[in-house]
């Protein structure tokens, strides 16, 4: 089967598209997307390659391209498994932007199922201030590139900040949802100590919370405890704030079972 077989040599290109472009069994492409597709990627009449919303994948094949629109035949389509449980959510202080993008293009690739944006003592923004929709946009679509790369069902959750305060009065660690937050303090419990020490049956979220590139204030790293998130640290080395994200996700990811296959 030509599918299968594209996927397996990783030859096949994806796509995410809106559900509504989905009519009569047909894959309707316009605007930003056709340009993308059909101009940058030089596909034409007779390609094949696979499209992605909503939980769902289509092998199609384009059988009309016009100077401003195409039309793609759906030939077959497949379920994409959601995200297994317990979900890893982040929560980031919100570093320079450079970072930021970084980190949210590996958190989709690493199956987080949202960021949640957050202003503190030491981030690189404040709540006060604005981000620009231009900024957000971009954002947007590096989530949307990388669904595309990693092939998942669905596009993460991008959550606008709120202050660090905020967040912890809405965190509730409970026996269905855990928190922890990087932390190098004296004394600091590893996170694979942590998480052996955890009951995770029926565990349906975990949080894991990065500071910026200032870390924590002092006061912060209290409060938070304060409010149920346990501090772990990722051993002696000091760890730039995108290194410290996917070292977290990793480690959950691993000791959760999370790698396994389909």
């Amino acid at each position: 089967m030509d599918w299968l077989l594209a996927e397996t040599e990783s030859l096949l290109r994806r796509y995410w598209i809106e559900a509504q472009d989905i009519i009569d069994n047909k894959v309707l492409f316009k605007d930003e997307l056709f340009h993308h597709i059909f101009d940058v990627c030089r596909q034409l009449v007779g390609s094949k390659f696979e499209v992605i919303t909503s939980g769902s994948a289509y092998f199609v094949e384009v059988i009309a391209v016009s100077k401003k629109g195409a039309t793609a035949q759906i030939l077959e389509k497949r379920e994409i498994q959601p995200l297994a449980k317990p979900l890893i959510k982040l929560a980031i202080c919100v570093p320079r932007f450079p970072v930021l993008e970084s980190v949210i293009e590996k958190a989709v690739e690493m199956g987080v199922s949202e960021i949640q944006l957050l202003s503190s003592d030491y981030s690189f923004i404040k709540k006060s201030e604005k981000i620009s929709d231009g900024k957000w946009e971009r954002w947007l679509k590096i989530i949307k590139s990388a669904t595309q790369q990693s092939g998942r069902g669905d596009l993460m959750a991008l959550n606008t900040p709120i202050s660090l305060n905020e967040w912890m009065k809405s965190m509730n660690p409970t026996g269905n949802s855990m928190c922890l937050f990087g932390y190098e303090g004296e004394k600091t419990m590893g996170a694979k100590e942590f998480l052996n020490s955890q009951n995770k049956s029926g565990l349906e979220s975990a949080w894991i919370l990065v500071g910026g590139e200032g870390g924590f204030s002092t006061q912060e790293v209290a409060n938070l405890q304060g409010s149920g998130c346990q501090a772990v640290t990722l051993g002696a080395q000091v760890l730039r704030v995108e290194t410290a994200c996917i070292a977290m996700i990793s480690i959950l990811k691993y000791e959760m079972n999370l790698m396994r296959g389909l």
